[in-house]
């Protein structure tokens, strides 16, 4: 069991060992779990890198990200039409993102995604190909899955990817599949394993959308 002070400092160790955030001034707050980032950092992709570094530590229920992106000069600054053609040029060299199916707003350098693709990695990577552009303050990936696919999904196949997963207790996690619509219900020890547990329901052939409700359990010690 951790206290709030051994999960915080936990959590300061994990930012300050990423190379991207080693000069960042980021806040850590910890209440039961509750892992709260607060402070400024100089690019979008540092604060996508220091969420996920919070969500790889055991013990971490919930993370609320309170970080802004503030550029050092206006040398980091670009306007929205520059951001826009630096994204359209990633998405064509990206052989993972179809970008003929998906549509780029960009507005005061926040990011919109919108559009269809076939499958959930897809997706994915067409929002990493912007995380990192200079002169993006956020995005929101508003992109539909909608496979090619129409056989019904196999729970059973769901379930065995979980158990061949060495990383994840498939034990407590319960499966309900209705329609094109997976929805994940119980318990795991981390949030590495929860986000774990639906990248796979995603790799499912036929699945549109994933509802991740599974809850990371962990006991914490009573005093700090």
């Amino acid at each position: 069991m951790k206290t709030n002070e051994e999960l915080q400092k936990d959590v300061q160790n994990a930012i300050k060992w990423e190379p991207l955030l080693h000069a960042a001034e980021i806040g850590v707050t910890v209440k039961d779990g509750v892992v709260t980032l607060s402070g400024s950092v100089d690019s979008y992709s540092k604060k996508f890198e220091a969420e996920k570094a919070a969500k790889n530590i055991i013990g971490v229920k919930v993370v609320v990200e309170k970080i802004e992106v503030k550029f050092k000069s206006d040398t980091s600054k670009k306007d929205d039409n520059e951001i826009a053609d630096e994204i359209l040029s990633a998405f064509k060299w990206n052989l993972e993102v179809p970008d003929s199916k998906i549509k780029v707003k960009v507005e005061k350098g926040w990011v919109t995604l919108e559009g269809e693709v076939h499958w959930n990695y897809q997706r994915n990577a067409a929002k990493h190909a912007v995380d990192k552009l200079m002169g993006v303050t956020g995005v929101s990936n508003d992109i539909l899955i909608k496979s090619e696919i129409q056989n019904d999904i196999k729970k059973s196949d769901i379930e065995d990817a979980l158990k061949r997963n060495w990383a994840i207790d498939d034990e407590h996690i319960n499966i309900n599949v209705d329609g094109h619509i997976v929805t994940l219900t119980g318990s795991v020890d981390s949030w590495y394993q929860k986000d774990e547990a639906a990248r796979i329901a995603w790799n499912a052939p036929g699945v549109w959308m994933v509802d991740n409700e599974l809850e990371v359990e962990y006991e914490y010690a009573l005093m700090d």
